[in-house]
């Protein structure tokens, strides 16, 4: 490879060209690297991703990548605006904070001051415990999925609201354990609404929005909203070399629906170097990592992640809805963020937003760590043989009030499957037939989807119930109907 270098008896206007030559050539160089990290979206027809790189408060590079709208052929840009998520969950922990800073509520306070009708289970649910995700709460996305509401539905705060309302228990007690839960966010946006009088999207826009400038951010709280620079978002059909839309109705906020570009998220990132909003201490509360009951300190704090990656303190948060997807990455020792957002399933903005931080801070970072192996196999809880005649045992219907659904049980080819929920008044197939995978006594799980059922018997040994675990939902109760 060919060097910038500059002779020592340069004169000095030559000097100064040859410097200035040699940072551009160096410019030029990351921004080919940056791009080699996007080429597989640049290709004809495909959505993709914008980016945009800054150190100091100033942005080093952005771009865009692939297509906005397919059907229209409009192009990505830095100011094409998505759907960022999750990501939207520190905007969220933000508007809670300065109600607090304002003195109208604390984050030690009961949630059933404000949401009465939460059940009481016995055990004291803060505020904090929501921004943390130790809440114990089920997560009510996965309440909505096993009751077989459709992701293409709306659904509103009322839905929302009244589904986690109607749960009997708790995934734990509160502070005993970390487990993410949406609904403890989607809760700080009604907290919010009944606190200060205004929407989570009114007060952010006047609270965070507008004294950073945020002029293409707005939470999408109605699903018709018409958002100007909108990117729409898609799903990849790999075996049929196509793409289809998947953009959600969900009407709720507080766990996501921020819809902004990379610019204005650099203006928000910045914010936690200059303090315009909130000031530092406010700041310092917001990525202060929560901790557990028994002392044990959490990498998450409120709406974000708090970690290093290959030796360097970085501040994270990733967003997932729909087809869209999120990174934002913060090394602020560093002063330098990387913010990546697209409009396809398949992204992986993550390792992306990773690799983009690779080519920028190589030189202060440690050596990669050795790949971790597989661990699929390990993990994966063996199968065990079960006579047809024994899963006829568990053919049937079985009614959670709690998901107010019912799940119907048959036997095909050998096997027990989740052939259909019937919710509310008709039946809403299963988006295919989930085959249950036998791996103990009364136990079955099915893999992909990471559901896990566990039969119970009545005394006279006749199965007639069982609890699904559903990652961040667990012990939902069924009862033979």
């Amino acid at each position: 490879m060919r060097k910038c270098a500059r002779k020592v008896l340069m004169p000095a206007a030559l000097v100064g060209a040859g410097i200035f030559s040699c940072r551009a050539q160096a410019q030029d160089s990351k921004a080919a690297a940056v791009d080699e990290v996007f080429a597989d979206l640049a290709k004809p027809g495909s959505p993709g991703c914008a980016l945009a790189v800054a150190r100091g408060g100033k942005i080093l590079y952005e771009q865009g990548y692939g297509l906005a709208n397919l059907e229209e052929k409009v192009s990505i840009t830095p100011q094409s605006v998505f759907d960022i998520g999750s990501t939207s969950k520190q905007f969220t922990a933000a508007s809670i904070l300065l109600l607090e800073k304002q003195g109208k509520l604390s984050v030690q306070d009961d949630i059933r001051k404000y949401l009465p009708e939460i059940p009481d289970y016995g055990h004291k649910i803060t505020i904090l415990h929501l921004l943390n995700h130790t809440s114990g709460l089920r997560d009510y996305l996965t309440l909505f999925e096993l009751a077989g509401v459709h992701t293409d539905s709306v659904t509103t705060d009322e839905d929302a609201l009244a589904i986690i309302a109607n749960q009997k228990a708790l995934n734990f007690e509160p502070g005993s354990e970390w487990l993410y839960s949406n609904s403890g966010f989607f809760l700080l946006s009604v907290i919010v609404k009944r606190v200060s009088g205004k929407t989570l999207a009114d007060f952010a826009a006047e609270n965070i929005f507008a004294p950073l400038e945020m002029k293409s951010t707005v939470y999408r709280a109605d699903h018709t909203l018409l958002v100007p620079n909108r990117a729409l978002a898609y799903d990849a059909k790999e075996k049929e070399r196509r793409y289809s839309l998947n953009v959600s109705y969900f009407e709720q906020t507080g766990d996501g629906a921020v819809h902004t570009s990379v610019e204005d998220v650099l203006k928000w990132d910045e914010n936690f170097y200059s303090g315009k909003v909130g000031g530092k201490e406010f700041l310092a509360e917001l990525e202060e990592p929560g901790r557990l009951n028994s002392g044990k300190t959490l990498n998450y704090a409120k709406g974000l992640m708090v970690e290093k990656y290959r030796g360097l303190p970085v501040v994270e948060h990733g967003g997932s809805w729909g087809g869209y997807r999120a990174q934002l990455l913060r090394f602020p020792e560093q002063h330098f963020s990387v913010v990546c957002l697209c409009n396809v399933g398949n992204a992986g903005p993550e390792k992306r937003a990773l690799r983009v931080a690779d080519i920028y801070l190589a030189e202060a970072m440690t050596a990669p760590a050795a790949r971790e192996k597989e661990e699929r196999e390990r993990n994966k809880k063996e199968s065990i043989q079960v006579p047809a005649d024994k899963l006829a045992e568990y053919v049937g219907g079985f009614r959670s009030e709690e998901l107010r659904a019912t799940y119907q049980l048959v036997v095909d080819d050998g096997k027990l499957v989740l052939k259909s929920i019937q919710s509310g008044d008709g039946f809403l197939s299963s988006p295919q037939d989930l085959a249950l995978r036998p791996v103990g006594q009364d136990s079955f799980v099915v893999d992909d989807e990471g559901l896990e059922f566990l039969f119970e018997r009545a005394g006279s040994g006749k199965v007639n119930s069982f609890r699904l675990d559903a990652g961040r939902t667990k012990g939902i109760a069924f009862q033979r109907k």
